[in-house]
């Protein structure tokens, strides 16, 4: 069966409205290597979106997995638990940043985990009010779409959104953004839209994802928290892509001097596997009542089982220390290229959480166009790239952290190849 019967396929029997990036149909894969069924091989710069943090079919996380199949799959904790759910949970409250006294919940995605760290703000504070920020990614459900700020194509045709949702502008120097200008938004928003004493919860992400991995400020986070603390408001980390190893740190607010009073986690926590949840001050997890959180398939122990040997992988591999020399060396060598490729307008992330800006050469505004082409470019090479940022004009990298340095270099190659054709091409 070739790509093109896949894709006709594809298109007659699923929602137009679940995109791709790709025309690549897998056939297996490999740590960061994937084969397409006629046998190309790929080097993945995508990593599922920053899930497979531990590589694809790590044999750690795949031995798991067959140990727990051969128990039982599926019960429903809520009708009969089970230990590996309750001894991931102590294992999160005690990784997680914050020195109080946790509980967590499990459910199956990130949207799921975020929409239940706003409901137990709800109700741990009596209040309706939920403050993000522009260009954050938050969910594809109706309060995810409410949170996030971005609205083509997460928003465009679904009508009225979720109510008292708020928004102001997120911290972005290169496009003029100061910390200073947020927090005078912010300080106006109280003033003319909803007064701070009716505010649940502020929800951020310590670097955005989606919208084109800008990494929070210090002096931001650390007002944050000083606000929060005042008006007796939640503050929740979306660590969902930042999470387990990404940043150079088992969780990314590990490199600020403040903590979350909630953290939601999911894509990299389960090497693939569908598991997401929320971590946080036990007082807020437990202000809802008995019934209230959870879900059919909510820490499933397929999942919980994978998700012990993740944890595993990234302290034995050392995989924070990795994620930091691998990103070191792929921005060093996007940064050696700035002079032959005058689009690139920034290079930045905190691990191997790394992102390329391009601008057109001749001026600060964005060029998607540019970015557009280099992803394509690089595919013919067969290099797995994403882009994204609110203008489309961000590459960000995501290779998992236990990439082979050969495959390493040999990905970092095709991609210079890439930046030095499509840069070449645009000066013509």
């Amino acid at each position: 069966m070739t790509a093109n019967n896949l894709a006709g396929r594809r298109s007659a029997a699923i929602a137009k409205g679940v995109g791709v990036t790709t025309q690549i149909y897998a056939e297996r894969a490999e740590n960061a290597e994937i084969w397409d069924a006629q046998g190309q091989r790929y080097i993945d710069f995508a990593a599922g979106i920053a899930v497979v943090n531990t590589g694809h079919r790590h044999p750690r996380v795949i031995e798991a997995v067959k140990a727990q199949l051969d128990k039982f799959t599926h019960t429903c904790h809520q009708v009969v638990p089970y230990e590996n759910y309750v001894a991931l949970a102590e294992r999160l409250n005690r990784l997680v940043p914050g020195d109080f006294a946790k509980k967590t919940v499990f459910v199956t995605t990130g949207a799921e985990a975020v929409e239940n760290a706003v409901k137990m703000a709800r109700a741990a504070t009596g209040r309706q009010g939920v403050i993000a920020f522009n260009g954050a990614f938050h969910g594809r459900t109706f309060l995810g779409m409410a949170l996030t700020g971005k609205v083509v194509p997460y928003k465009t045709g679904f009508g009225s959104l979720v109510g008292d949702v708020y928004r102001v502008p997120y911290p972005m120097e290169l496009h003029g953004i100061s910390v200073e200008q947020t927090l005078t938004a912010l300080g106006q928003l109280f003033k003319a839209d909803i007064e701070p004493s009716r505010v649940a919860a502020i929800i951020l992400e310590p670097v955005q994802g989606e919208g084109g991995f800008y990494p929070a400020p210090p002096t931001l986070m650390k007002a944050l928290r000083e606000i929060a603390d005042r008006y007796g408001i939640v503050l929740i980390a979306d660590e969902i892509q930042t999470g387990f190893a990404r940043t150079g740190k088992l969780f990314a607010m590990e490199h600020y001097d403040v903590v979350p009073d909630l953290t939601t986690v999911a894509k990299g926590l389960a090497g693939g596997f569908p598991l997401a949840g929320v971590v946080g001050r036990a007082e807020i997890v437990d202000a809802a009542q008995p019934g209230g959180l959870g879900g059919t398939f909510g820490g499933n122990p397929v999942a919980i089982a994978a998700a012990h040997a993740v944890l595993d992988v990234i302290e034995e591999e050392k995989l924070s220390e990795r994620a930091i020399i691998l990103g070191n060396r792929l921005k060093q060598r996007l940064n050696t290229l700035r002079a032959r490729v005058p689009q690139i307008a920034d290079v930045r992330g905190p691990g191997l959480m790394v992102a390329v800006e391009f601008n057109h050469a001749d001026s600060w505004e964005p060029n998607p166009d540019f970015t557009a082409a280099v992803r394509l470019d690089a595919l013919e090479r067969n290099l797995i790239l994403l882009t994204c940022g609110v203008h489309g004009n961000v590459i960000r990298f995501l290779p998992p952290l236990t990439i082979q340095d050969a495959v390493f270099n040999e990905a970092l190659d095709r991609l210079e190849e890439a930046l030095l054709n499509v840069a070449a091409r645009e000066a013509i």
